[in-house]
């Protein structure tokens, strides 16, 4: 899974009427910003093709993919973010162990262009940059995937959480600390879920619940 040969930018358009109804709250004051339990919620982007799908199902965004090597996204809005910490419980639904699954933060308007912050149930992990019409780079162990004990293998599910802050990146997975790194290029931005399919693995299923924004301290 090194170089993104497709992706699906699921983004819907964000009216205000659909704050009213929706599990998604935007808080004001010290406590989280951002927080979904994607309890019959439609703020995120949806969508199902033959490549991939991402829906509302059993209280979760549930996404799946049906082709290898495929790589899926899905935002809440399109507010910028800075100095933020955000997390999200990952359950795994028997997906293939090399299905890689995490956090999107600091994208940059209107273009491929954004951190991500992915692990897998191998117990595998990377802190990546990608920017529009170039190859993605892995910030982490030399430009590679990378292995950590931390990482329980084949969970039923995974607790992600990822610092995006102003040029520091970090990544949790169960409330332990796996990488951090430094990158400046981008410093705000949107938020987002992703998943990846595997090389030679014709799809990939995992769920994702408890999404919560919170401002770093600074």
């Amino acid at each position: 899974m090194r170089v993104r040969y497709n992706f699906l930018f699921a983004i819907m358009a964000l009216a205000i009427a659909s704050l009213g109804c929706s599990a998604l709250s935007v808080l004001p004051g010290n406590g989280p910003v951002l927080e979904d339990d994607f309890e019959g919620g439609s703020t995120w982007g949806t969508g199902t093709d033959t490549s991939s799908s991402i829906e509302y199902a059993d209280g979760g965004l549930q996404m799946q993919i049906f082709t290898d090597n495929y790589f899926v996204w899905s935002t809440p809005n399109t507010e910028s973010y800075e100095n933020i910490h955000i997390e999200v419980t990952v359950k795994n639904n028997d997906t293939h162990p090399t299905t890689a699954f995490g956090i999107l933060c600091h994208q940059q308007t209107v273009s491929d262009s954004f951190y991500y912050l992915a692990v897998t149930p191998a117990g595998e992990y990377a802190i990546a940059k990608a920017a529009l019409a170039q190859s993605d780079v892995f910030l982490t162990n030399d430009d590679q995937w990378a292995a950590s004990d931390l990482i329980a293998q084949n969970a039923a599910s995974y607790r992600v959480g990822a610092d995006c802050g102003t040029g520091t990146l970090t990544l949790y997975v169960d409330g332990q600390q796996i990488a951090s790194v430094s990158d400046t290029s981008y410093t705000a931005g949107s938020v987002g879920l992703l998943t990846w399919s595997g090389e030679e693995v014709s799809s990939a299923n995992v769920t994702f619940d408890d999404f919560v924004v919170t401002k770093l301290q600074q």
